[in-house]
């Protein structure tokens, strides 16, 4: 049975119209024959959208009770059963109430798919999972309910469905979307056009990630070598030398020119490892190109202008930026250069920048293409050079040449032992020494036809012969020993080099660095052991691979860092030159290890230092914020006790009104430092349990004069999942704070709203307000913005109140109030609520079972 098809409208945001296209779609397929269904589709008293339900077969939706309440969900064995061509499934990262088939929408999709029927479904880009914190660090609204990556790349047609911020508020404001008392909350949060705009930034890149890698895949699957130009990727051809830099710059340039421009830098390393490049000219010009949002990559080729065309063809270049040769006029004899043989192999399909720059024309040597090692090609070459070669120079030299000369016999056999040597190296060379001296003695000193020798005279010059092709033969030999030392040694360099530079710069974790061990040298996994002595067992510190070894003794190999602690490798043993990079890797994972360990001792210390600050901030405050309310109790007290004063009842009464006064700012002043001291150790525990918002508020004006707030608390709001007590404090600290802050005859606005997975408290005052910069500041213990009107407090009610808020999982902000004034925002989180919502878009963040995107 073949797999059915699926259709994704993706969404830029909730309320785009995803629903609506999948029902115009559906129209359209059921106007051609197509046996289209509905199997979930939900229009939230949309009346554009229910009215696109009219015409279409929908199956019976199943019923399911939670908590006593019951919900719908799709019937997926009624859909199966039904079997048509294609389903309609909406909201595909719905999680199901408890108790249906699946724990996801997307999983019963999978059935469908897997059963043969084609389904047309629809999500927001917010529901992605690998966007999950992108979208939380911009709306602030963590989603709950999502869908794989995996799942909805697997899809065989995706759509974009989008639409301009400014257009998606119009339709929000003329009531499309949403209730017409939800507008003005949605519009204020989730819907502010800076989310809008970055929500649809992020939409527009995935789907192009996802169009560009179903054009990789299809240019992959029919061999298309050819170049398309669908989006402008310039490849920088880097050297190493210092102009490097103004070609990464040139071609970031070019790359704004055109929408969703790439830069890939690359570097072409001679398979010798022997180039001029400098390897710290190399780190600034990655970082360089990464910082511009490029991406830097470097390939073996000892054609550097093929390697570098191949490269571009396989990235789908269509552009390649080069500098003008170093080179210097006299050394343009060895070729015409790497730019000049680039453009004219590019083909009509790439252009060629050559940029100028102020190393052009410096000199840069004279290029190395000598390989490092001697490879088969080669030595079989040296060896039928030194074999073969005198055979065929003997024939010549007897039979077509045969009056040449003793001395040019020699002469030209000596050539043939030198060629063997370049090609093959030592071995091939003394052969062909060998067989040459044996056939110039055969063959051409007399007397002939014998290897005796007559003339003393010739066995001098045989003798020098023979010396001069060793000499020959070994000083080519050494050559190429010392030419793959110094591409080794230039390996081991660039690796340490690199190593360093990142531990240096602290970008390298431990297990980074361990995997990168394990890559380098093919192993199967790497750890870091420790032990504190030599009799205790060892620890691991760090791991990569599966199944790394718990003692040195189970590695393969294992190299000491110092007396306790060893790096040690499972896969295979390394040959002993690989040794001393394997201790430098070890050396630089204990120095890791240490900088981490400093870190958190840093951080630690840092946690010491404000808990000491808060102490010395505490004794501050008890010795003098404190002084005063004592001194006032201390002072009516004794006017009381004073036998030489008769009090008339009003004195009384007003003595005891100020001491009483005096206990409630201490009692005040000691419930925040003790809260303060609560929340710095860690000793707050909440008991977190469903409250109604419109019971807890009134209950915390008590200490505040009558007639300074004023409630706006709907009865109707949701119930939130808070402790609370903390929740108390937390609320009257913020409305004391608003009433000492604002104008006598101005009362305090107290509103709250339901918006999406949370119920905020505002706390609207109309005083002096406080600056963007210094809204933060206000939440520090001991601290107050400007002077206090009535001298009161030590500066905790804020914090203390953020603290609490925190410690319930909500959250507490400052504002703007317009006109004049601050506002403080208290988000807390909606509890689970047993009714399903009428609206499908706004992003939920209470228990996953509610409905909703």
């Amino acid at each position: 049975m073949a797999r059915g098809k699926l259709r994704i409208y993706l969404g830029a945001a909730p309320g785009v119209g995803k629903t609506y296209a999948m029902l115009s779609e559906a129209h359209r397929r059921v106007e051609r024959g197509t046996d289209c269904v509905v199997a979930y589709v939900e229009h939230h008293h949309r009346p554009r959208t229910e009215v696109m339900l009219h015409g279409l077969e929908q199956i019976e939706r199943r019923e399911l009770e939670y908590r006593g309440t019951v919900f719908t969900e799709m019937d997926v064995d009624a859909v199966l059963t039904r079997r048509p061509e294609v389903a309609l499934v909406d909201e595909l990262a719905h999680t199901n109430v408890p108790g249906s088939r699946n724990g996801k929408r997307w999983q019963d999709v999978e059935e469908l798919l897997a059963a043969g029927i084609n389904v047309v479904s629809t999500v927001n880009i917010q529901h992605l999972e690998s966007l999950g914190d992108i979208v939380e660090s911009i709306t602030g609204v963590r989603q709950r309910e999502t869908v794989p990556d995996e799942v909805v790349r697997r899809a065989d047609q995706i759509e974009l469905v989008d639409m301009s911020p400014e257009a998606l508020r119009r339709r929000m404001a003329h009531g499309n979307i949403y209730k017409p008392d939800k507008v003005d909350a949605a519009l204020s949060n989730y819907f502010r056009p800076g989310n809008l705009t970055a929500l649809r930034e992020l939409a527009l890149l995935w789907v192009a990630d996802r169009v560009d890698a179903y054009l990789t895949e299809y240019r992959s699957e029919h061999r298309v070598s050819a170049i398309w130009g669908s989006r402008e990727r310039i490849v920088v051809g880097l050297t190493g030398g210092p102009e490097g830099r103004t070609l990464i710059r040139r071609a970031a340039r070019l790359a704004e020119k055109g929408a969703g421009g790439e830069v890939h830098a690359v570097y072409i390393s001679r398979s010798d490892g022997l180039t001029a490049a400098s390897p710290k000219e190399l780190t600034v010009q990655r970082t360089l190109v990464e910082d511009l949002g490029g991406s830097f990559h470097q390939v073996v080729g000892d054609d550097v202008p093929d390697a570098l065309l191949d490269f571009s063809r396989g990235v789908n270049a269509t552009q390649i930026v080069l500098g003008v040769s170093r080179r210097k006029s006299w050394q343009y004899v060895f070729g015409p250069g790497v730019g000049a043989t680039v453009a004219r192999d590019s083909g009509p399909d790439l252009d060629v920048h050559l940029i100028t720059h102020d190393e052009a024309g410096k000199g840069r040597g004279l290029p190395v293409n000598r390989g490092a090692r001697l490879g088969r090609s080669r030595l079989i070459s040296g060896w039928l050079t030194g074999l073969g070669g005198p055979l065929l120079l003997t024939w010549l030299l007897s039979g077509v040449f045969p009056d040449v000369g003793l001395a040019n016999d020699m002469l030209l056999f000596l050539t043939m032992t030198v060629a063997a040597a370049l090609l093959g190296g030592l071995l091939p060379a003394l052969a062909s020494a060998a067989t040459g001296s044996l056939l110039l003695n055969w063959y051409f000193t007399p007397p002939v036809d014998t290897l005796t020798i007559d003339d003393p005279k010739n066995i001098v010059a045989i003798a020098i012969f023979v010396g001069v092709a060793v000499a020959v033969a070994s000083v080519v030999d050494l050559a190429a020993r010392r030419t793959h030392q110094a591409a080794r040694l230039r390996a081991e360099s660039e690796i340490l080099s690199f190593l360093a530079g990142n531990v240096l710069r602290g970008e390298t974790s431990l297990e980074a660095l361990l995997e990168r061990v394990r890559e380098t040298f093919s192993m199967e996994s790497a750890a870091l052991l420790e032990r504190e002595s030599d009799v205790t067992p060892w620890t691991c510190a760090g791991s990569v691979g599966p199944h790394p070894c718990a003692t040195p003794e189970d590695a393969d190999v294992d190299v000491p860092v110092g007396d306790h602690m060893a790096l040690a490798l499972i896969g295979r043993v390394p040959p002993a030159e690989d040794r001393r990079v394997l201790a430098a890797f070890a050396a630089q994972a204990a120095v890791v290890l240490d900088r981490q360990r400093l870190q958190h001792e840093a951080a630690h210390a840092k946690e010491l230092a404000e808990a000491n600050r808060i102490r010395t901030a505490l004794l501050a405050a008890v010795s003098h914020d404190l002084r005063t309310p004592l001194a006032g109790i201390k002072a009516s007290v004794t006017s009381l006790r004073s036998d030489d004063v008769e009090w008339s009842e009003e004195d009384q009464a007003e003595l005891l009104a100020a001491i009483e006064e005096g206990a409630d700012r201490l009692d005040l002043l000691v419930g925040n430092l003790l809260d303060m001291s609560r929340l710095q150790t860690g000793t707050v525990t909440p008991m977190i349990r469903e409250t109604d918002v419109d019971e807890v508020i009134p209950m915390v004006l008590g200490g505040v004069p009558e007639g300074s707030v004023e409630l706006d608390i709907p009865e109707t709001l949701p119930m939130v999942a808070v402790d609370r007590g903390l929740m108390e404090r937390s609320v009257a600290n913020i409305v004391e704070n608003a009433v000492k802050y604002s104008p006598a005859d101005t009362p305090v606005l107290v509103s709250a709203s339901a918006l999406a997975n949370r119920v905020e408290v505002r706390v609207v005052d109309r005083g002096p307000g406080v600056p963007d910069e210094a809204k933060d500041g206000i939440f520090e213990p001991f601290q107050r913005y400007g002077d206090a009107p009535r001298g009161a407090g030590v500066g905790l009610g804020l914090a203390v109140a953020r603290g609490f808020a925190e410690a319930i999982g909500g959250t507490l902000h400052a504002e703007d109030t317009p006109g004049g004034g601050l506002t403080m925002v208290l988000s807390l989180p909606r509890a689970a609520d047993p009714r399903p919502p009428s609206e499908p878009d706004v992003p939920m963040t209470a228990a996953s079972w509610v409905h909703g995107p």
